[in-house]
């Protein structure tokens, strides 16, 4: 019979028996890293505040978008109208939340759009190859020499300002930059075991595409998805300010900037709310871009540790 020699030195534990640490998920590691950057949540607060604006704000006024206030024509700022008036007495505060309303309605509906389309049209074109890479790459790099600042110019013209006519002419031109990087980055996935595992058990081509190659580009998705915002906001707000995006009876940030800039002068209140409004929304999303690439690259120092 053997006895369990103690050591007095020892201090047995107290309390239960503590579980092992679990691993912390993917995603818990992608929040932790993302909240470490100061910058990409302060982006994330102004986003939700201009969210709130764009939401809740024409509620809170007691002007609708296109009524006129003949007693106030060019008002500048006042209780009655906080943004003040343009010249035919328009309320510029509930034009300018209305205004970014449309523009994120816009930027959101193409980015989406231009994100899906990008990364189904690189995938596959990866993956198949032959005729169908050749004919996707020839596409796309015949797209990418077509000047299309003309097209989004001509198209959005006899349009008539309809926005999702807009939206969706911005979607024609703007998926295949983001289409090229995502083939370059494919050719490389599809080599890879599980992949080839699924092809060798028989699992169709397509499904192949939307189970194994497209989620493992997700972050590069997040990432161009969060750019694509910036990028249809810029885009819209050009086409609208040089008369050829969203006209009247429909505002924008850009055709209020258009408008504003005719009168910087005599009327600044006009021209600063909505780029105002214009610089907090590109500047947040690009915030918060740059903090979802380092929270989504581990090689990123930025992010630190988890």
């Amino acid at each position: 019979m053997t006895t369990e020699m103690i050591d007095p030195l020892v201090e047995p534990p107290v309390g239960p028996p503590q579980p092992a640490d679990k691993s912390l998920s993917k995603w818990t590691l992608y929040t932790r890293r993302f909240l470490r950057n100061k910058p990409a949540v302060g982006g994330i607060v102004v986003l939700f505040v201009l969210i709130l604006f764009a939401t809740l704000g024409p509620l809170l006024s007691r002007y609708a978008v296109n009524d006129m206030d003949f007693l106030a024509l060019s008002s500048p700022p006042s209780a009655d109208h906080w943004f003040g008036t343009n010249g035919a007495g328009n309320d510029t505060y509930t034009q300018t939340a209305i205004g970014l309303q449309r523009s994120l309605m816009i930027a959101i509906t193409v980015s989406l759009g231009t994100t899906i389309l990008s990364a189904l049209v690189g995938t596959a074109a990866a993956y198949f190859g032959g005729w169908f890479e050749r004919i996707a790459l020839l596409v796309i790099h015949f797209m990418m020499v077509v000047p299309t600042f003309l097209i989004l110019s001509v198209v959005s013209n006899d349009s008539g300002g309809v926005w999702w006519v807009i939206a969706l002419v911005m979607i024609f031109v703007g998926w295949f930059f983001p289409a090229r990087i995502i083939w370059t980055m494919a050719l490389s996935l599809r080599e890879r075991e599980y992949v080839q595992a699924a092809r060798y058990m028989g699992v169709r081509g397509g499904r192949i595409v939307l189970r194994h190659l497209v989620p493992n580009i997700g972050s590069l998705l997040v990432i161009n998805f969060t750019l694509g915002i910036v990028a249809a906001v810029t885009t819209e707000t050009g086409l609208s300010f040089i008369g050829f995006g969203v006209k009247i009876p429909d505002v924008s940030l850009g055709s209020l900037i258009g408008e504003g800039s005719t009168s910087i002068t005599s009327s600044p209140w006009l021209f600063y709310f909505p780029a105002l409004v214009l610089t907090l929304l590109t500047v947040s999303m690009a915030l918060i871009a740059d903090g979802l690439r380092d929270a989504l690259d581990p090689t990123s120092a930025a992010g630190g540790r988890a």
